[in-house]
Formats: C-alpha cells, sequence, structure tokens
C-alpha cells in the first residue's frame, strides 16, 4: 500500500507524469492512495471573493466564510479534477471528502507544531480514520482520491486539515509501506532553508530532534512524516513533485529525503 499526497505547488500533471507513475505503480499489484491538497486553488477563490486569509505556524486559519470556499475547492473542484485525469489515463478513480461517510474524524486545532497555542478557527487533527470506505474503493479497483476536509468529532462542523497530516493520518491507519509527500521543495534539508543540507536518508527519531528548526510550511509537513510513522507507516519521502519524473523515481525507492521508521 502506497500513499501519495499530492497538492501544493507540486499539484500538476506534465505529460501525465504523475498518472503515469501511478499507473505504472498499480500495474506491479501496488494499491495506491492518493490524499491531495489544493493552496494556490484556495488561494485564487480567496482572492476572488476579496477574502484576505491569515497563516500561523503554516496552517491557515479558518473562517466559516473560508471553510466554505475550501470545501467547495477541495471538495467540488480539485479533487474530482484529480481524479478525472487519473481516469483520462486509464486508471479507475474516485473522488471523496474526507468529511464523507465520514473518513476523516477530526478535533479542533489548539497548538502548533511547536506546542504553542493557537487560534486557528475551524482548523482541525485528525484523531480517527474510518478506512471502511476507503478499503471499499480499493477492493472495486479504483484509486481512492482523498480530500482533506474532515468532520469535526464534536459538532456537526466540518474542518480544514493540513493535507500533509491528512495523509500522514491515513497512511498510518493503513499500514503503509510509504507516504511520498509531494512538495516544491527537493526534500528535508538539515539546515533550513540552506539548500546545501539536504538529507537523503533519516530516522524518524533523530527528526523528530530537530524538528523545532523548521519554520512556514515545512514545520506541518515534517510533523506529517512523523505522525505518519507513529501511527504506523513503515517509511516517508519527501520529494520535489514540480520535477515531473520525481514520482515515478520515489515510487522506485529513489530519490528526496527518505524517513525511516
Amino acid at each position: 500500500m502506497i500513499v501519495v499526497k499530492f497538492g501544493g505547488h507540486a499539484m500538476k500533471d506534465e505529460n501525465g507524469s504523475f498518472s503515469e507513475a501511478i499507473k505504472t505503480a498499480r500495474a506491479t499489484g501496488e494499491k495506491v492512495v492518493v490524499v491531495h491538497g489544493g493552496g494556490p486553488q484556495i488561494d485564487a477563490a480567496l482572492n476572488k471573493a476579496g477574502i484576505v486569509s491569515e497563516f500561523v505556524g503554516g496552517f491557515r486559519v479558518t473562517t466559516p466564510e473560508i471553510l466554505a470556499i475550501v470545501e467547495n475547492e477541495l471538495c467540488n473542484e480539485v479533487g474530482p479534477a484529480v481524479a478525472m485525469q487519473l481516469v483520462n489515463y486509464g486508471v479507475p478513480a474516485t473522488s471523496i471528502s474526507g468529511r464523507s461517510f465520514p473518513t476523516l474524524i477530526a478535533v479542533k486545532k489548539g497548538l502548533l507544531v511547536d506546542g504553542s497555542p493557537a487560534n486557528l478557527g475551524l482548523v482541525g487533527d485528525v484523531v480517527e480514520v474510518k478506512t471502511h470506505d476507503i478499503q471499499r474503493i480499493l477492493s472495486e479497483g479504483s484509486v481512492p482520491v482523498i480530500s482533506p476536509l474532515s468532520a469535526d468529532r464534536d459538532s456537526s462542523d466540518g474542518l480544514n486539515v493540513n493535507a500533509d497530516l491528512a495523509a500522514a493520518a491515513i497512511a498510518g491507519a493503513l499500514d503503509a509501506s510509504v507516504l511520498v509527500i509531494m512538495t516544491d521543495v527537493p526534500g528535508i534539508y538539515r539546515n533550513w532553508p540552506d539548500k546545501d543540507s539536504l538529507i537523503g536518508s533519516i530516522s524518524a527519531l533523530e527528526l523528530e530532534s530537530i524538528k523545532s528548526t523548521f519554520a512556514g510550511g515545512m514545520a506541518p509537513k515534517v510533523q506529517a512524516v512523523l505522525d505518519a510513522i507513529a501511527n504506523g507507516a513503515k517509511a516517508v519521502r519527501i520529494i520535489d513533485g514540480t520535477d515531473a519524473t520525481s514520482l515515478q523515481i520515489a515510487l522506485a525507492g529513489h530519490g528526496g529525503t527518505l524517513v525511516n521508521a
């Protein structure tokens, strides 16, 4: 089982490279689950609506008004588009929201990665993954394409969950052999943001010891890596998804930064 996080500025499929990589992995008998984000698409929709959003510790502060736009973009636009993109390359795919059924159960997030308190509004931490519908879609021979919108355990609200952290929770719940996080940098830098300090391989224990050195959007990514392994994933590989060949290379077991349990 491989879980691929597809999103952000890495969310493009030049010459079908993403879809072909998924198709190649499935041809070997591997089951694949895709968890997608959509930050740039959400930014564009918020700009169009004249709404300014704020980020704290790498997380988007989410008001009810912002959540409605986030949910529409992820669940009605981005997810179905990713699924259709796969289908067009001969890969059966089914788009679902983590809020549906529900699949992802979350509680409101009160702490940043560094442990400091923050009021982020309708932002969640996944506390449970109900895998029944993911497994059903896989058993039907289809690739689940999952939006990180989640159900609030304590109310009828939806919660906006960072896609890296949602992918980590799903990878852990499925005991994935690897979680591949596609981002817009080549991997994890030991001395962020010094590009000459790229880490080829590191243990989760060592990464935990240096996680406080990361800032901005990389902080949730590092936390996602640690969460995935703590929850049961065997390994996590962070790659530069803006490189059209990187996913194919990663699914063959190379490239980026590999974090082992």
